[in-house]
């Protein structure tokens, strides 16, 4: 890789030479040495930065923290609860704050100016992943290439494929499957809330399963990666309908899914199930906006802007408390930023421009991915016009019987109506996520499976 650091007032950008987007280059032995050494195993500065706002990244803890009591299926104890901001980002300040704010944040509180604030705390890096995963992300460093034109990967599956990338698809490759839980079992609120306060309602039981981060069944990056099951329980004119499907490794073999229709009591096979289809309370948002991107990279041209400070959502555990209901946390315009944990930390920023000749609702989308874990954390998407039109975000805190960071509460931001929707909320629910636990297969996301749970 070449690099070239560019300062942009107090902020540097790092930025990627590129010899073309679909290069399929290795990485030579001498750079994936750095792994685990003066990088993290994938592909994280160890180092923290100038002015020690960003501390150099520890490690310490795999799993429960100290003094944390916590067994699988609770809510996740937050370990840094003590903590108070350091500091809170308004309108009227934060132009001392610019060059580590995001064109969605900056948005936002000028959208929001009495009201949108960002809380922001000490930054931790003190989570990591087990052996076995970072063994692998080595392995892949010295070995993984895309396939079929970076629809596919020829990689081993349980890590991030590509630790030190060379190019915007080998990056959004590492966005679409970091190390996450390979079984997801909840039931999730989604709520828009709209400028004059009305609030229109989903629920959908949520049942995922990603064999590929589970290290017993680690293998080549081949076949069927991920199946879902999705059932909706609000609203009540949609109570009933069953979406369940198959992900493939290679985005050459479009999404398999299949819909359950409660009225007719039959199942259909969905002709697609992604990109800019409408997903959620009023279709509020696409089903490629969950987790801020997901499904085949082949409608953008995929480049890496460089790499920034930023303060992003990160251990976002009072999200989550079921101590919060959601009269509190859900205010007009936005979350209540009294429970929102914001830290600096370093971002890749990867820009998605729309290709010629295909469609989509956004026409160039701008993804903040945490250096640490490679999750999406925040995202940009414009229309047609060039205009910033929505701003996602997905709190993420570390689930301690996965040993890994799970996706929390995510936000939709729509700049224009001036709604947003909050999703995958739990806090009103008997319990929160239960993770790599409980029964899920293959056999659990096949239109047979929707047909049975449906009658």
């Amino acid at each position: 890789m070449k690099f070239k650091t560019v300062y942009v007032g107090c902020t540097s950008l790092l930025m990627v030479s590129l010899a073309g987007q679909e290069a399929l280059a290795k990485v030579s032995a001498q750079e994936a040495e750095k792994l685990g050494k003066s990088l993290t195993c994938v592909g994280a500065e160890k180092s923290g930065n100038q002015d020690g706002s960003i501390p150099p990244w520890s490690g310490k803890w795999l799993g429960i923290p100290p003094g944390i009591n916590f067994h699988p299926g609770d809510y996740h104890p937050d370990p840094y609860a003590s903590e108070k901001p350091l500091f809170v980002i308004t309108a009227k300040n934060m132009a001392q704050y610019v060059n580590r704010l995001t064109e969605g944040q900056k948005a936002l509180l000028d959208k929001y100016p009495t009201t949108f604030q960002i809380p922001v705390y000490p930054s931790h890096r003190d989570f990591r992943y087990p052996d076995w995963m970072c063994v692998t992300a080595k392995q892949n460093a010295l070995s993984a290439v895309l396939t079929d034109e970076g629809k596919g990967v020829d990689a081993v599956n349980g890590a991030i494929a590509f630790p030190l990338p060379e190019n915007g698809l080998e990056m959004l490759r590492n966005a679409l499957w970091p190390y996450r839980a390979w079984k997801e079992l909840a039931i999730f609120d989604q709520a828009v809330v709209y400028p004059n306060g009305d609030t229109a309602w989903g629920r959908v039981s949520y049942k995922q399963f990603s064999p590929a981060s589970d290290p017993k069944q680690r293998g080549k990056t081949d076949g069927i990666a991920s199946c879902f099951n999705v059932q909706t329980l609000k609203p009540e004119r949609n109570k009933g309908e069953i979406i369940v499907g198959h992900e493939f490794y290679n985005y050459a073999k479009s999404r398999q899914a299949w819909q359950y229709n409660p009225g007719t009591r039959r199942v259909r096979q969905m002709p697609e199930f992604g990109f800019d289809m409408p997903q959620g309370p009023g279709g509020f948002r696409t089903v490629d906006d969950d987790r801020l991107f997901n499904g085949s990279p082949e409608r953008y041209n995929w480049k890496i802007v460089g790499k920034k400070e930023a303060y992003i959502p990160y251990n976002a555990y009072r999200l989550n408390d079921p101590k919060v209901k959601y009269s509190e946390l859900l205010k007009r315009g936005h979350v209540n930023p009294a429970y929102m944990r914001y830290e600096l930390h370093r971002v890749w920023v990867l820009e998605g421009a729309l290709k010629e000749g295909y469609r989509h609702l956004y026409a160039k989308r701008v993804m903040y991915l945490d250096e640490d874990t490679w999750h999406p954390v925040i995202s940009d998407n414009y229309d047609a016009r060039g205009q910033l039109w929505r701003v996602g975000m997905v709190n993420y805190f570390y689930a301690y019987e996965m040993e890994a960071f799970q996706a929390g509460v995510a936000i939709y931001h729509d700049l224009v109506s001036g709604a947003y929707m909050a999703d995958r909320l739990v806090n009103e629910q008997p319990k929160g996520v239960s993770l790599n636990t409980g029964v899920m297969g293959f056999d659990d996301c096949t239109a047979d499976a929707a047909r049975r749970t449906g009658l």
